[in-house]
């Protein structure tokens, strides 16, 4: 009962900051962008004009695998910051204001209080890239090429699983300092020192979530689901799980001290 209190409130918090509105807004707008600018690029370079008279505008039309992946480039990179920025003051912001300390004066469970804000944020970006997938997988069937629905929908599930590690670590960063802004930098930089030690030992670290991008992008191609796919988004629902462990223990830590 107190977790669903605590759910109910981000949720109504959620939405008097229109984040309900305006995050499925901007994450559909990233997953479209490539995929249609791509396609009327030469239509628009020839409504502009500035090329030489006698020219002939041949650019390399994508295929709809890749510019499906175009999308999943732009969420993975775009939506990954929005969502370090709508996550970055969630609990950092309220210790910081003092709300923290009016909400745990009460006997509120530490697991209730991350797990009920983790899982309110979650909800937005579920619907968010739902949304967003789904509008730039209609593009792509119109502009491009037919893709399958089943190779859409699981592709989902396995970058939603990737975001809801993004989602774990700003949360884990939110415990240790009270400021938002310092929060999404170090959010980042722990983000892109990932991703970097991933793209150097990437034939060693064949798990890492940091590649479950591309693993969709062989899925979407093949139509295969590869062992080392599940293996990454095994390893990103553990290590989500560990990182909101460790903020429920420095939130126990702060209290204590």
């Amino acid at each position: 009962m107190q977790w669903f209190v605590i759910f109910k409130k981000e949720l109504l918090e959620n939405w008097r900051n229109l984040k309900w509105i305006w995050v499925p807004i901007v994450f559909i707008l990233f997953a479209v962008m490539d995929p249609i600018t791509t396609y009327y690029l030469p239509k628009i370079m020839d409504a502009v004009g500035g090329v030489p008279e006698g020219s002939i505008i041949d650019l390399p039309m994508p295929n709809a695998q890749e510019a499906m992946m175009m999308s999943y480039g732009e969420l993975g990179m775009l939506g990954v910051l929005l969502t370090v920025v709508i996550v970055m003051s969630t609990i950092s912001g309220e210790i910081k204001s003092g709300v923290y300390e009016m909400i745990l004066s009460k006997p509120v469970k530490f697991t209730n209080y991350v797990s009920a804000k983790f899982l309110s944020i979650m909800l937005i970006i579920i619907i968010s890239l739902a949304l967003a997938i789904g509008t730039a997988w209609y593009y792509v069937m119109i502009l491009f090429g037919t893709i399958d629905f089943t190779r859409i929908l699981m592709s989902l599930f396995f970058f939603t699983l990737y975001f809801a590690l993004i989602v774990s670590i700003v949360i884990m960063v939110n415990t240790w300092i009270q400021s938002p802004g310092l929060v999404a930098f170090i959010s980042l930089a722990l983000i892109i020192i990932f991703n970097v030690l991933t793209n150097i030992y990437g034939h060693i670290l064949t798990w890492s979530p940091a590649l479950i991008s591309d693993y969709i992008g062989e899925y979407l191609a093949s139509g295969v689901l590869i062992s080392e796919l599940w293996y990454a988004a095994l390893m990103a629902f553990v290590f989500s799980i560990v990182c909101l462990q460790f903020a429920i223990v420095t939130l126990r830590n702060r209290v204590l001290h």
